[in-house]
């Protein structure tokens, strides 16, 4: 099955036309970096983002049957806009309590989250991982059972959620079991939403289902430039069928209340020739990099094993998405920023690096010499171990949200912290002070303290080993 591509016919047709642009932008389609003649506006016939009812709700309406589900929306600002939308929707159909609404959520949750927490005004309690499963920052696996006990703890209290919120996969590609979540989600009448941000081509693995709206979400994320032929910023909004708010009109309003009236037709453009890419050659390629990268997981363990490193040094396993290479830099005696500036001495760039992690995201588009480089690097790295005493022991950098949640005390909302007046100051002198905006990078974008938390030693301990330098706080 192929699709149209109405987006990008329109406006190759209007940029092949010579007709004058007496409109927005101002470069006219003169070309100076080459893609000015596809850049648009919302001009006639080019359709509104918002208000589609031509070329865009065409290609949005192919995009919904690829996926799958009740409605798949564009976003040109990436998963963030998502996520502000998805939440904002969540609130709009909770029952009115006359108390503050509270999302219960996963502690690895991007910083997106905390800025829609602070913009909609809703609290957040936080799903700590199990001790036992505690590992680096990026982790925070969540098991039904657990959910089970915080929704019964939480109601029982009278703070019955407006929603569950779940990163899966997570930066190091750790899935969570959206199919037993939905499960207790629908059990308690509340909906679960799926940053999804870095699986969109889950929907296109043959096999079992393993997008999350396949598996039972109510609403989530796709970051369509992670893993997709699509260029940064385009992203998707998808409905299940058990989305609390399935109204066009109210899904498109969120949509609009978080983006620019602006939108890149550029992204557009790609969003729309990503629907044919995946009627086409994409999925077969996705099959063919899932099945090289696990022969490659193996290949590197074997080869660990055989220099008598003492954990493996690729993850791999059940729960594991598989388009990404996640390598355990503690494997090869290092940590994983040693290991990723090996890797850059050998031209290859990783997606994130971490105390002890590298990550490497591979798609179809990565041509074999990416391959063969990596190989050769980390060929050279397992013959460079070093004695083995001085190899880091793994289990000195695990278990990192176990003294956080230990410690975490709220004193003030996330929006009140988010907008009171505030200072950076050096991350050393923050012990006791009130986090304001969350300062972590991204990659990976999860804040070591939460807006209107108190920076306990956990936190500052964290912080040295991120590279958090310095820290915004509340102003004295």
């Amino acid at each position: 099955m192929s699709v149209d591509t109405p987006i990008v016919d329109f406006v190759r047709g209007y940029a092949q036309s010579g007709t004058s642009r007496l409109h927005m932008p101002g470069h006219k389609g003169q070309s100076l970096l080459g893609f000015e003649p596809l850049d648009l506006t919302e001009i006639r016939g080019a359709d509104e983002l918002y208000e589609p009812e031509g070329i865009i709700a065409q290609s949005e309406a192919n995009a919904t049957r690829l996926f799958g589900t009740q409605h798949t929306y564009y976003s040109t600002e990436g998963s963030s806009q998502c996520i502000r939308a998805m939440l904002c929707l969540a609130l709009q159909a909770a029952p009115r309590t006359g108390k503050r609404p509270v999302l219960l959520a996963a502690r690895n949750a991007h910083k997106a989250l905390l800025y829609a927490a602070a913009l909609l005004d809703f609290d957040i309690r936080w799903l700590w991982p199990a001790a036992e499963n505690a590992g680096a920052l990026c982790s925070c696996p969540i098991s039904a059972q657990m959910l089970t006990t915080a929704l019964q703890e939480l109601t029982g209290q009278g703070s019955t959620p407006f929603g569950v919120y779940v990163t899966s996969p997570d930066y190091l590609g750790g899935m969570q079991d959206i199919r037993a979540l939905s499960a207790v989600c629908d059990t308690f009448g509340m909906p679960l939403l799926v940053d999804n941000a870095h699986g969109a081509y889950l929907r296109f693995l043959p096999g079992e289902p393993l997008h999350p709206i396949a598996l039972g979400a109510a609403m989530c994320c796709d970051s369509a430039h992670k893993t997709l032929p699509v260029v940064t910023g385009g992203a998707y909004l998808h409905l299940g069928e058990n989305a609390p708010v399935q109204e066009e009109a109210a899904v498109r309003g969120a949509l609009a209340l978080f983006g620019s009236t602006s939108p890149s037709y550029l992204i557009l453009q790609s969003l729309d020739a990503c629907n044919r890419q995946l009627t086409e050659s994409y999925p077969a390629g996705l099959q063919r990099c899932c099945a090289r990268l696990a022969a490659l997981r193996g290949e590197l363990n074997a080869a660990a094993q055989a220099a008598g490193c003492p954990v493996p040094l690729a993850l791999d396993g059940p729960g594991r998405e598989p388009l990404k290479l996640t390598l355990d830099a503690a494997a090869l005696g290092m940590t994983g920023t040693a290991l990723a500036d090996a890797l850059r001495g050998g031209q290859l760039e990783c997606e994130y690096a971490d105390p002890r992690y590298v990550v490497l995201m591979f798609t179809p588009c990565n041509p074999p010499q990416d391959y063969a480089r990596l190989r050769i690097v980390l060929r050279q790295c397992l013959h460079s171990l070093p004695a083995a005493g001085g190899l880091l022991q793994p289990e000195e950098l695990a278990g990192e949200f176990v003294a956080l949640a230990q410690q975490a005390r709220a004193h003030c909302t996330i929006r009140q912290a988010v907008f009171a007046p505030q200072e950076r100051i050096p991350a050393q002198q923050a012990l006791g002070r009130i986090c304001a905006m969350p300062t972590v990078s991204c990659p990976p974008a999860i804040p070591i303290a939460v807006s209107g938390e108190e920076i306990t030693p956990a936190a500052l301990e964290l912080m040295q080993r991120y590279g958090v330098t310095e820290v915004s706080v509340l102003r004295r």
